[in-house]
C-alpha cells in the first residue's frame, strides 16, 4: 500500500511494498506526471535483493522511450527513485534477458501498451527474448494481440486520420527458457481516447484458436488442436484451430500465418495453445496454456531435450494441454466479463485516461491484481470506480439461456460487476500541436 504521506505532503507517489505492480505504477507515473518512490524491494531476500535483471531491463527500455526520465537506484537496489520524462515513440529495439530467470517480451510489452498511444510519434518496438512457454506467469504476444488489440481500437486507438490500427506479430518463434524468438509491435498515436462503453456480453458465436510448437514433433500440436475442439464442439459447431508448426531443423514446418517465419526458432523447446471466442456483440476472451513439463525444482530446464524418453516422460501429454485451453476458455466465458480476466486492469488503466464523460465495462470476478490496481488508479489519477454487482446472465437477451445460445440452461450464480468512472479527460498534446 502507498504510504499515508505519500498523496497528501507531495505529488510523489510513494509506496512501501516494494516491487508490486512495477509496470503498472511505472506506467501511471509517467502518465500522471508524478514522480514514483519504491521501497523495501525485495528487502527481506537476504541472498538477491533488490531489482531483478528485468526490472532493470523494463526501466531501460522506458529510459530509450521517453526524454528527460532520471532513475536512481541505490546501492542495495531496495529503492527506486523514477522521474518521469515525455514519452517520444518512435523506432526502438529491445532485447529482453532470457534464462530462468527472464521474462519474456509479452511481460515488457503489456507494462508498454498503456503508454503506445501517447508519444510524439508512432511507437514501432522490435522485442527480443521468449514468445512462448510462460503463459503460466507472462502473457504471450499471440495473447496481447487477441486480447489487449480489440481494446484499444475500442478507445480509438488507430480509428481516425487513416492511421492503421494497433498490431503486434511475431516475427520468430523463442520458447522459454533460452529465447530467441522476436515480436515486433505498432501503434498509432492519438490525441485522446473515445468514452469505452462495453456492456453487452451477446452470444459465443465461433472460436478460433492456435497450437504452436517449437523443435518438438509436429503431431504433438495437432493432437492439442483435435483435444481442444474435442471439448468445444460439445458446445458449438464453429471452431476453427490453426497450428503453427516449428522444427528443430531451423524452418517453419507448416502454418497458417500466424507467426514465424524461414528464420524458424529460438533453441528451447515449447508447445502452447491459445484460444479466442468471439460473441455477436463483438466481445472477444482469450486464454492460453502452455505446456507443463513436471520437471523437478532442482532440475536444469535449460538441458531440456524432447528427444529423451526420460525428459519427454516428464512432459504433459498435449492432449491434456488441448483440454486445459478449451476448460480455461470456458472459464473466461462463464464468467460473463467483456473482457478476459488478463485484460481487466489494462481496461480500467484505459478508462481512466478517457475525456471526461461516462465510460463502462461489465467485467468477471475481479482478479486481485485488478483490485490492487484500482487503488493504484485513485492516487495516482483521483478516478473512483462505480463498482455494481449484477447477478446472473452474460448481458444477453435471454438471462436463462447460456452464453453460447444453444439453448442448453446452466446455473445463473455467476455475477458480473458493470465498472464505471469519469475519465480525466488526458490529451496528448504532442499529437494535438501537429
Amino acid at each position: 500500500m502507498a504510504s499515508s504521506g505519500g498523496k497528501s505532503s507531495s505529488r510523489t507517489l510513494k509506496y512501501e511494498d516494494g516491487a508490486t505492480q512495477f509496470r503498472l505504477r511505472l506506467a501511471a507515473s509517467i502518465l500522471s506526471s508524478r514522480p514514483l518512490l519504491l521501497r523495501n524491494i525485495r528487502s527481506d531476500d537476504l541472498d538477491a535483493p533488490g531489482l531483478r535483471e528485468h526490472e532493470a531491463s523494463f526501466l531501460r527500455l522506458l529510459d530509450r522511450l521517453t526524454n528527460g526520465t532520471k532513475i536512481e537506484i541505490n546501492a542495495t537496489g531496495t529503492q527506486l527513485r523514477f522521474k518521469p520524462g515525455v514519452l517520444l515513440g518512435g523506432e526502438v529495439e529491445h532485447d529482453c534477458p532470457a534464462g530462468d530467470n527472464g521474462r519474456s517480451v509479452g511481460w515488457f510489452l503489456e507494462g508498454i501498451f498503456p503508454l503506445a498511444a501517447f508519444g510524439k510519434e508512432p511507437l514501432d518496438l522490435t522485442l527480443r527474448g521468449i514468445t512462448d512457454g510462460t503463459s503460466d506467469v507472462d502473457p504471450s504476444p499471440d495473447y496481447l494481440t487477441a486480447s489487449f488489440v480489440p481494446t484499444m481500437v475500442r478507445l480509438g486507438i488507430g480509428g481516425d486520420d487513416n492511421m492503421p490500427p494497433p498490431s503486434l506479430k511475431v516475427t520468430k518463434r523463442g520458447a522459454a527458457p533460452l529465447g530467441g524468438g522476436s515480436a515486433e509491435f505498432f501503434c498509432p498515436i492519438v490525441k485522446e481516447l473515445r468514452p469505452l462503453e462495453l456492456v453487452d456480453f451477446g452470444k459465443v458465436k465461433r472460436v478460433r484458436g492456435t497450437a504452436v510448437s517449437c523443435r518438438i514433433p509436429p503431431s504433438s500440436a495437432a493432437r492439442v488442436a483435435h483435444a481442444a475442439k474435442g471439448v468445444m464442439h460439445r458446445l458449438l459447431p464453429d471452431v476453427w484451430i490453426h497450428t503453427d508448426v516449428h522444427s528443430s531443423g531451423g524452418r517453419k514446418r507448416m502454418g497458417t500465418g500466424v507467426g514465424g517465419d524461414a528464420s524458424g526458432c529460438g533453441p528451447s523447446p515449447g508447445l502452447g495453445a491459445l484460444l479466442t471466442a468471439t460473441t455477436t456483440e463483438g466481445v472477444c476472451l482469450s486464454a492460453e496454456c502452455s505446456m507443463n513439463r513436471n520437471t523437478d525444482a532442482d532440475a536444469d530446464s535449460s538441458h531440456y531435450d524432447p528427444g529423451r524418453l526420460s525428459d519427454r516422460r516428464k512432459m504433459e501429454l498435449p492432449e491434456d494441454l488441448g483440454k486445459r485451453a478449451a476448460t480455461s476458455l470456458l472459464r473466461e466465458i462463464h464468467g460473463g466479463g467483456c473482457v478476459d480476466s488478463g485484460c481487466q486492469s489494462f481496461a480500467l488503466f484505459m478508462m481512466c485516461l478517457t475525456p471526461e464523460d461516462v465510460s463502462r465495462i461489465r467485467l468477471g470476478p475481479l482478479s486481485q491484481y485488478t483490485i490492487a490496481s484500482l487503488r493504484l488508479y485513485k492516487e495516482a489519477f483521483g478516478v473512483e470506480f462505480k463498482l455494481r454487482a449484477e447477478g446472473g446472465g452474460t448481458g444477453g437477451d435471454d438471462d436463462d439461456e447460456d452464453g453460447f445460445g444453444s439453448g442448453q440452461r446452466q446455473s445463473r450464480s455467476q455475477k458480473t460487476v458493470v465498472c464505471s468512472c469519469l475519465g480525466i479527460g488526458y490529451r496528448n498534446m504532442a499529437r494535438a500541436s501537429t
